[in-house]
């Protein structure tokens, strides 16, 4: 293996710092010498295989890997599961000479966040190396800030002596469409809206959200157009295009309509950037979402207090259930993190014939259950008529599945409320108080 200069932390004006590993020595030497041409562009080393690539990564800390995955002693899925785990500031590129859709979710799981196919066009050589590293550069910065020791790292007990808010963000998501992400997110939002609470909901489901149609909400205005003024934005101007539901709940609306989605998702990070500059306006930030895994959802997940997984007891849908909840594994989410929900729960006789149970479920995504709430389609409909979240539809709040849905949010509330006030007690009542009630406390990431 060969090294040339050492690796640098990225901003404007400085290169991208680039590590290539592949065992063909004439690739190596190929994609070298085009790198070279672009002045914004540098490589820092090269490696044969697999162990000589997880060993310079460490050592460089390069922005970017452009990684090969059939290599001797350890192909590149293993090298970048190692990797990523070692080193969370990296952004690894796999290639290949096969176009396998099983190679890119192994790639996916893996850690890597693009693939390129051999032989590689130049243009777009340079093209993903750039948008990766752009897309990179807010988790790095995250992965960085995670390392400042504990005493600099008090948000909460900050807010409160400013006189701002607590600022936790929940993300609903599912892999699966149809299994009711928007009536949670309605119902979790109108939940957690405690007395003195104020309670904001982001319709984040860019092409086909629902939020406003199941609130009746109308607007001119929408978060299309906060996306400009992203780097500088105006709070009085966001909560002007903010709607206002009958019941008190803010709303941030999706694009009207579907091409307008592409104004937020040519960069992915910014929705994630305006939530965490208006998140301490609010107690809670909820986000409904789409089905789509892709560098929005990964952004909005990561400044997440909690993400509410939710899937519905079918076979599908707990099969794509796992598949994302190793992704987080590789992301090295705390388990706590993740609140497993699932809905749409039969009777006890015809989840026997559906053969699909609570525990099977649990087992296979090794996640207990946080919340099952009962099938009531009948009361779903009712409530989008009346243009109510489900847990205000009716004044019985023993009836299910208003009852499971509110004891969701008061879950939520609950945990991270209780975590905020665990951040400010003196250190040695939060170790007496992990010993005998077995708290998990978090910093947050």
């Amino acid at each position: 293996m060969s090294k040339s200069g050492s690796a640098q932390s990225s901003g404007e004006g400085e290169v991208i710092t680039i590590l290539l590993v592949d065992d063909i020595p004439d690739t190596l030497e190929n994609i070298k010498k085009l790198i070279s041409f672009e002045q914004d562009m540098k490589v820092v080393g090269t490696a044969r295989t697999g162990s000589e690539g997880v060993v310079l990564a460490k050592e460089l800390r390069p922005n970017i890997i452009i990684m090969d995955i059939n290599m001797p002693d350890m192909d590149g899925i293993q090298a970048t599961t190692l990797i990523t785990e070692a080193v969370p500031t990296i952004a690894v590129i796999m290639m290949s000479v096969q176009n396998d859709p099983d190679y890119l979710r192994r790639a996916m799981l893996a850690g890597a966040r693009n693939f390129l196919t051999k032989p590689i066009e130049m243009d777009e050589l340079y093209n993903t190396i750039r948008t990766v590293h752009a897309r990179n550069k807010p988790i790095a910065a995250q992965y960085a800030a995670a390392a400042v020791s504990a005493s600099e790292l008090r948000p909460s007990a900050a807010r409160r002596d400013s006189g701002g808010r607590s600022g936790h963000i929940i993300t609903i998501y599912s892999p699966q469409g149809g299994v009711g992400t928007t009536t949670l997110a309605t119902s979790v939002a109108s939940g957690l809206m405690k007395e003195g609470s104020k309670v904001l909901l982001i319709d984040a489901d860019l092409q086909f959200g629902d939020v406003g149609i199941m609130l009746n909400l109308q607007s001119q205005s929408t978060m299309v157009e906060l996306i400009p003024d992203v780097d500088d934005l105006d709070t009085e101007l966001f909560e002007n295009i903010v709607a206002t539901h009958d019941s008190g709940l803010k709303v941030l609306l999706g694009p009207s309509r579907p091409e307008f989605s592409e104004e937020v998702e040519k960069n992915p990070e910014a929705l994630s950037q305006i939530i965490k500059k208006i998140a301490g306006s609010y107690d809670f930030v909820v986000i409904d979402t789409s089905t789509r895994l892709d560098e929005l959802l990964l952004s909005l997940c990561d400044i997440s207090s909690k993400v509410i997984m939710v899937c519905v007891p079918t076979i599908p849908s707990v099969k794509n259930a796992r598949l994302v909840l190793d992704l987080f594994d590789k992301l090295k989410y705390p388990l706590d993190k993740v609140m497993l929900t699932v809905n749409r729960v039969p009777d006890d006789r015809q989840a026997k014939r559906a053969g699909v149970s609570l525990e099977k479920i649990s087992d296979f995504l090794k996640r207990p259950v946080v919340a099952a709430i009962p099938a009531n389609e009948l009361m779903v409909n009712r409530a989008i008529t009346k243009a109510v979240p489900v847990v205000a539809s009716e004044r019985d709040k023993t009836k299910s599945p208003i009852k499971e849905l509110l004891d969701l949010a008061d879950a939520i509330y609950e945990e991270l409320e209780g975590a905020k006030e665990a951040e400010v007690e003196p250190e040695e009542d939060i170790r007496k108080q992990t010993r005998t009630s077995g708290l998990r406390l978090r910093l947050g990431r």
